[in-house]
């Protein structure tokens, strides 16, 4: 029985050209080699199964080949080629630090380097999952790896470059290989089936390559399952039933049933996937990328993002014609919500079957979702309207021999401060009794006492019992910003003085006044000047920094006063006879007067600055 080589070793690249999906990589080397300027040192970094220790095999026999070709391939004929080929080259050494890590096998190492080539040029060193050496290993290598003979040259791979010591990272030149994309994935499919004898469908190489996930190792293996799975002949369906993908048809249903509003429909495609055994939470996943890539196909331009087959991406364009922007921009979100709460939700069913539903609810407008607002206060519906009237109660219904009960409510009295802004004058809190309405008891001719219950007391809006100075005050600040007519009522000192002082009142009770801003206002009282200019004396101009305190002063003088011409002019106050602080030059020259020695020990001492 032959032995049987997996493909991802059968068909292992075995030059440059050859490489998949590396090419900025690959022609990097090879300009190297051509150039003369080969690195000392190299590290190869990125996921697993894109080409790294392939490369760097490729690179140690193409520097060693006795008669590489023009292209700077390795010829494959010579010697070194021959040795290379059949594993028995002395040039070039792999080692594995996943299971090498001491420092015991890195001083192995390093002798060994001491020892020139037998046969080509270099002797190349590659260190594989270089990651895994020990802190104590790395150290014992920086000195080689630093200043190797000329001879000797490392490759160091490894799939997480983060956990290698910046003082390693330093003495190499980085490569950052790629993920392999879902097309070159699926060509180099094609090429291995096409090799094989494989009849292989492009969707199922196409499925293959999105499994993979950018690995084409990965890939390779895959292929071999589904050639094991079903013989020579690979269809689209053979891969999605042994890979366990959900079919794209399922989407594409779902979607159109959303858009037509088919509720039912979309319910059993649900429960038919479920019970296939697939996780709904991949079915999720899966919803969105699809929406994703119907969005994508909204626009031309961007169609080419799409990573599947050419028939599958007029699928989508086709269906994406039918998909309103906002409808798509919305399902993305609802399927976003879905997926981030779907672990949290006890019933993970009903909570995906919502998100469908809500879905379907954008199109079909079955379902609508209000916003949430404050709503005004309402008359219960089964009770008579009731006259609002402070002081008379309201009528009373007689039958042939009905008689009027009124039933007493009690006088409700509630503090109604006035609001800040308007150009009413009212006065500041103020009492304001509401009696509400008595409910009337009727009797007819056949009934005996039939007494209704009184009705609850319903306060107007805009008569509430406290009210809140944080509202006022943001209520002022968005008035300022509103355009208003001129108002130039005259008014007087005393009118002036009651308004400052009545905000001075209410800021104290705004939660975030500022204490020194409270003070810059209390401390004197302000003096009208002609033209309605208000002169008002302070310690220091910071106060002007309080923007919020500036525009609700302005404000509450403007609707206190019915003038809005007027103008604040503050005016910094000079205390004669206060004290200044002294400075440090200034100390040391009141010390000189009274001590007139100090000027001599500070010359004397050649002392730079004051004491």
């Amino acid at each position: 029985m032959e032995n049987f080589v997996v493909s991802a070793r059968k068909y292992r690249p075995m030059t440059f050209d050859t490489v998949v999906g590396q090419g900025s990589i690959t022609n990097t080397l090879k300009n190297a080699i051509r150039n003369n300027t080969l690195a000392q040192a190299f590290l190869f970094c990125g996921p697993r199964g894109v080409g790294k220790t392939t490369c760097a095999r490729i690179l140690a026999k193409t520097i060693n080949c006795l008669h590489p070709t023009e292209n700077l391939e390795a010829c494959n004929e010579c010697e070194s080629c021959r040795a290379f080929n059949n594993n028995a080259s002395f040039n070039i050494y792999e080692l594995d630090a996943a299971s090498n890590n001491s420092v015991e096998d890195i001083r192995s190492l390093v002798d060994q380097v001491r020892i020139p080539p037998q046969i080509g040029q270099y002797k190349v060193y590659i260190i594989d999952e270089v990651h895994m050496l020990s802190a104590a290993a790395f150290n014992a290598f920086l000195k080689t790896l630093e200043e190797p003979p000329a001879y000797a040259k490392f490759i160091l791979a490894t799939t997480e470059k983060h956990k290698i010591i910046p003082t390693i990272l330093s003495r190499c030149q980085i490569f950052d290989f790629k993920r392999i994309t879902v097309d070159d994935i699926a060509k180099h499919l094609a090429f291995v089936a096409k090799s094989e004898g494989v009849s292989a469908e492009p969707e199922a190489l196409n499925i293959i390559a999105q499994k993979a996930d950018g690995a084409l190792r990965d890939a390779l293996s895959i292929f071999d399952q589904m050639v094991s799975f079903s013989g020579k002949n690979i269809t689209y369906k053979d891969v999605i039933d042994n890979l366990n993908v959900l079919d794209y048809d399922y989407y594409f249903q779902i979607v159109d049933h959303i858009l037509h509003g088919n509720t039912s429909d979309i319910l059993l495609i649900l429960n038919d996937i479920i019970s296939k055994g697939f996780e709904p939470q991949h079915f999720v996943s899966g919803l969105g990328n699809h929406l994703r890539s119907l969005l994508v196909c909204k626009d031309p331009v961007t169609v080419q993002l799409l990573e599947v087959s050419e028939q599958l991406r007029q699928r989508y364009v086709t269906q994406s014609q039918a998909c309103p922007m906002p409808f798509l921009i919305r399902a993305l979100e609802i399927n976003n919500k879905c997926d981030i709460d779907y672990r949290a939700a006890n019933n993970k069913r009903l909570h995906l079957e919502i998100a469908l539903l809500k879905m379907c609810a954008l199109c079909s407008q079955a379902l609508n979702i209000p916003t949430a607002q404050a709503q005004p206060v309402q008359m219960p519906q089964n009770r008579p309207a009731q006259n609002v009237n402070p002081t008379v109660p309201s009528g009373v219904s007689t039958g042939s021999t009905s008689a009027t009960t009124k039933v007493p409510e009690p006088v409700v009295t509630a503090k109604v401060p006035e609001p800040v802004e308007g150009p009413t004058n009212k006065p500041t809190p103020q009492q304001s009794t509401i009696q509400p309405q008595a409910a009337p008891v009727s009797t007819g001719a056949t009934s005996a006492n039939t007494a209704t219950s009184a009705q609850p007391v319903v306060r107007p809006r805009g008569t509430t019992s406290s009210f809140s100075i944080n509202k006022a005050m943001q209520q002022v600040g968005q008035k300022a910003e509103e355009k208003e007519e001129t108002w130039d009522t005259p008014f007087t000192q005393e009118q002036l003085t009651a308004a400052w002082g009545d905000f001075v009142n209410r800021y104290k009770n705004y939660e975030k006044h500022s204490p020194s801003f409270l003070a810059a206002l209390s401390k004197y009282t302000p003096k009208l000047g002609p033209n309605f200019e208000i002169h008002f004396a302070v310690d220091n101009m910071l106060f002007e920094q309080e923007v919020d305190g500036m525009r609700f002063l302005r404000n509450h003088l403007k609707n206190s006063l019915h003038n809005n011409q007027y103008q604040l002019k503050p005016e910094l106050m000079e205390r004669p006879g206060e004290i200044e602080a002294y400075t440090d030059k200034d100390k040391f020259e009141k010390m000189v007067e009274e001590r007139p020695y100090l000027r001599t020990l500070q010359t004397e001492l050649k002392l730079e600055g004051d004491l």
